[in-house]
């Protein structure tokens, strides 16, 4: 679906970047509406051949006009549906709302009625739930990733100084850097860089990229030069989401704020 219709605003600009469909709108909710309007329309075509659907969500302020609208979207039979998530700190309380897993149940897991949600739980044992959450996650193939781009670049958490195009691994431990941190702060999802873990278990580049389609959201003034160098810059781990360019079916929504063009 890449035309206006009822529940679809229509984009101010839409252009490609080597594979990479961007779409800039006006506003943040109208980018919101219409990236959930993709994924609706996306997943009951999808729904319409195949008995199950799988899919992976990203956890961020970035992504809640986006979760909000797909929500509320009517006739989609999310009982066929298994969801992931692809990104989670390790050590924090299992009730802080700052737990990717407890957003998304806010946001989007505890909302519809999925067939099944395959949630990371680092603790007690990192390594452990890294092995199974990859098992998960190969267990079929991923249809859909719902995803943003971090101010460094990052895709999930592969920012710049862990990411690797050629990862051997689907998920694995990292290492944030301080710029990742310092986003999650401003994002008033901790009160101070002290709060922020300093570690996390990620989906990698790679396996992000073996997906269907993606729909990366984007929305933001802080996120500005993290799209120009996506779309302008070298494909490069200096910024991960370049790498989004070489995906066959990749849509990049984006408001005036994040437009580096607007």
């Amino acid at each position: 679906m890449s035309l206006a219709t009822p529940l679809r605003p229509s984009p101010n600009t839409r252009r490609t970047f080597d594979r990479l469909v961007v779409e800039s709108f006006a506003s943040r909710a109208e980018m919101g509406a219409a990236a959930a309007a993709d994924v609706a329309a996306a997943l009951a075509e999808r729904l319409a051949t195949r008995p199950h659907v799988r899919m992976v969500f990203a956890a961020a302020p970035s992504q809640a006009d986006m979760l909000a609208a797909l929500a509320a979207m009517p006739g989609l039979d999310w009982s066929r549906v298994t969801a992931f998530h692809m990104d989670e700190y390790i050590g924090l309380d299992a009730a802080s709302p700052a737990r990717f897993a407890n957003w998304l149940d806010a946001h989007v897991f505890k909302k519809l009625p999925f067939a099944a949600v395959h949630r990371m739980t680092p603790e007690p044992d990192a390594e452990a739930e890294v092995a199974r959450y990859a098992a998960l996650m190969n267990e079929a193939p991923i249809d859909f990733i719902c995803l943003g781009i971090g101010v460094n670049g990052h895709i999930a958490f592969n920012d710049p100084p862990v990411a690797d195009f050629s990862d051997p691994l689907d998920v694995k431990i990292v290492e944030l850097d301080d710029i990742c941190r310092q986003q999650q702060v401003d994002d008033d999802c901790f009160p101070d860089l002290a709060s922020v873990p300093h570690h996390a278990v990620t989906l990698t580049v790679p396996r992000l990229m073996r997906a269907d389609r993606l729909f990366c959201v984007v929305p933001g003034a802080i996120k500005r030069d993290a799209v120009h160098n996506t779309l302008y810059g070298p494909l490069s781990i200096d910024c991960p989401a370049s790498i989004l360019r070489n995906h066959e079916a990749c849509t990049l929504y984006i408001d005036k704020d994040s437009d580096p063009d607007a």
